[in-house]
């Protein structure tokens, strides 16, 4: 399609069009004029937006059935969204990586932030593995996945069609081996002087996280012969890295049996078998029970999933931040450290740091703050988008 044969959808004069010149990405529902036809524009299609005065604005990918109705695609009116474009912006993360890390395990596409909104894709050596959350994505699915491997030479490319944002654009939640054969057994990942297993087909996600790679480090330097333990920890994330660290001993606790199991493949294939032990169950209770028990460590962490997925859930998933604190404060011992994550975009810094204050002191704990993690650079931040900044770590000694 050419431009000039793409419809058109229309900003309302009350809509910050001003936002969207200065770079925002995301165009809602009830900031455009809806009318029959463009109802009826089929999801995934792109389209030029104009603004209230019919000036057009840029390329945007459409959904009706999304809050997100429009995604800014290229402010150029004249580009040709394709194989071509999509290879452009492959690259162009692809030199950033490859700059920043010496082996291909990383995030190689952060959504909005690397211009291809609605897409994730992790690299895991010679597999990639792609979530297209958005339906533009799910549309031009053949092409994209062609110039990911013209771009990295990945050998196998996978579907991962888990997720809440799918769900939001209507899409369905199939997964899939799009080229080559899925790995059949976990592949190892080597990160802070640890190996990780990521299941690529069973696992959470894409089957590891990235974003927590600096976080890793900074608390692995805290924990030389320390007792460590790893709350939600997945397949033993900050446990491992604080063993590699030289910690005396880590635990790890997590609801799901699949990631302990593979938390202690890790633990064995890294050398520190005889170091790590996992204890199953929920969270909350299991901190309880610690506390009953006596123990105390040296260095807690807590990297719960994210408690306020969305605005809505914010003010619940305060609570649940703050209660986190409240249980684990009590299990650090005197000048120990104690490590709170999110990973929730609706609740930014300062709500999530004021909810694990109140939740040490209501433990009656002391606390500095020494040091505040974010996503590693692979997941890099796109300025006007908040939500593009979703991850923060606090460390704190107490």
């Amino acid at each position: 399609m050419t431009p000039s044969s793409f419809p058109v959808i229309r900003l309302k004069p009350k809509a910050n069009a001003r936002a969207i010149r200065h770079g925002f990405p995301w165009i809602y529902d009830n900031e455009l004029v809806v009318d029959r036809r463009t109802r009826n524009i089929p999801p995934g299609s792109i389209a030029i937006l104009e603004d209230a005065d019919r000036r057009p604005m840029a390329l945007v990918a459409v959904n009706p059935n999304s809050r997100i109705m429009g995604r800014v695609l290229d402010r150029n009116l004249e580009a040709s969204i394709d194989q071509a474009w999509l290879a452009a912006k492959l690259s162009r993360a692809f030199e950033l990586r490859s700059r920043i890390y010496d082996a291909p395990f990383y995030r190689l596409i952060h959504a909005e932030a690397d211009g291809l909104p609605g897409v994730v894709i992790d690299r895991f050596g010679d597999v990639a593995v792609v979530q297209p959350n958005a339906a533009w994505a799910e549309v031009l699915l053949e092409p994209l996945v062609q110039a990911l491997v013209d771009v990295t030479g990945v050998t196998t490319v996978l579907k991962s069609g888990s997720g809440r944002a799918r769900g939001l654009e209507g899409l369905d939640d199939d997964s899939a081996t799009l080229i080559g054969s899925a790995p059949d057994a976990p592949v190892p990942v080597t990160m802070n002087g640890a190996t990780y297993m990521a299941d690529l087909t069973g696992g959470q996600k894409t089957g590891l996280f990235y974003d927590q790679r600096p976080n890793h480090g900074f608390a692995a330097d805290l924990c030389k012969d320390a007792k460590v333990l790893d709350v939600f920890s997945h397949v033993g994330g900050f446990a491992l890295a604080a063993l590699a660290g030289g910690a005396q001993s880590a635990l790890s606790v997590d609801g799901s049996s699949p990631a302990l199991a593979l938390a202690e493949q890790g633990a064995e294939v890294s050398g520190f078998g005889d170091r790590f032990s996992t204890r199953k169950g929920d969270a909350f209770e299991t901190l309880a029970a610690l506390a009953e028990e006596g123990e105390q460590f040296d260095v807690v962490i807590c990297d719960p999933p994210a408690f306020a997925p969305s605005k809505p859930a914010l003010e619940k998933g305060l609570r649940a931040y703050e209660r986190v604190a409240r249980l684990s404060a009590p299990l650090v011992r005197e000048g120990g450290y104690l490590v709170l994550c999110s990973c929730s975009h609706a609740a930014d810094l300062a709500k999530f740091r004021g909810a694990s204050v109140r939740g040490i002191g209501r433990a009656g704990r002391q606390a500095q703050l020494i040091h505040t993690g974010f996503a590693g650079p692979d997941h890099p931040l796109m300025p006007q988008l908040a939500e593009s900044g979703y991850l923060k770590a606090l460390f704190f000694r107490l």
